[in-house]
């Protein structure tokens, strides 16, 4: 979710209608990362607006379904606020699940996907408890402000959210993920970032799964308790 315009509004109400719809079916929900376009917590004081996505991930955990939220690279700066008073899981790295007899590896995957020098020094910053610290210092009236500012500008400056496919081999996500599956078996290897929805084979066992964005064509995968399969929502 991006900044609290008419069109992000649409898009979060689609949202929470999704969640709506698939609640009835969901022992688990897992949310890749990159949900919000800017987040950062200050102790007593979080980024204004998305009250209904908040509020639908209250009613699901209440309920009892388990909502696991995966650090992106524009919401990174995530701490405990979801946590406290969500009950939602919040994981700052890729990790290891078995469901169903199935092991999985789920994260977002901005992490492995770094080409230029910049791209991993702005991880290493974010990703610093000591400049967080330093970030936490300035009033949020301008630290909320700039950090919107910062990635809406990004953004412009790139004039796309996503870089060309340029095939597989050229996709550090699945070459990353290759490189794991040598070390260690999983059934699923469960990504976003990428905003291309996409299911790979690795071998007969193993495949890749990105799910894509939400931001245009809405994909999702779900796995039924025996395979995982990729959605788009219906309007």
């Amino acid at each position: 979710m991006a900044t609290s315009d008419e069109s992000n509004r649409k898009r979060e109400r689609d949202f929470v209608k999704w969640l709506d719809a698939i609640k009835a079916d969901a022992d688990a929900i897992f949310l890749l990362g990159d949900i919000f376009d800017f987040w950062f917590e200050y102790r007593n004081v979080v980024p204004r607006g998305f009250v209904r996505l908040l509020g639908k991930l209250a009613e699901l955990t209440d309920s009892g379904i388990s909502v696991y939220f995966f650090t992106g690279n524009h919401d990174q700066w995530m701490r405990n606020y979801l946590t406290n008073e969500l009950n939602v899981k919040v994981y700052h790295k890729p990790a290891e699940f078995e469901i169903n007899g199935k092991i999985f590896l789920i994260g977002h995957g901005h992490d492995m996907s770094f080409k230029k020098f910049h791209e991993r020094t702005l991880n290493f910053i974010f990703g610093n408890h000591l400049f967080r610290k330093l970030y936490a210092s300035i009033h949020p009236r301008w630290g909320i402000a700039f950090g919107q500012n910062w990635s809406i500008r990004n953004r412009k400056r790139k004039g796309r959210i996503v870089d060309p496919f340029e095939g597989l081999e050229k996709e550090p996500i699945y070459r990353h993920v290759q490189k794991l599956l040598c070390q260690k078996h999983y059934d699923f290897f469960v990504f976003g970032h990428r905003h291309l929805a996409t299911d790979t084979p690795l071998n007969e066992k193993s495949r890749y799964i990105n799910t894509g964005e939400w931001m245009k064509e809405q994909t999702y995968a779900v796995f039924d308790g025996e395979d995982m399969i990729l959605g788009a929502y219906q309007k």
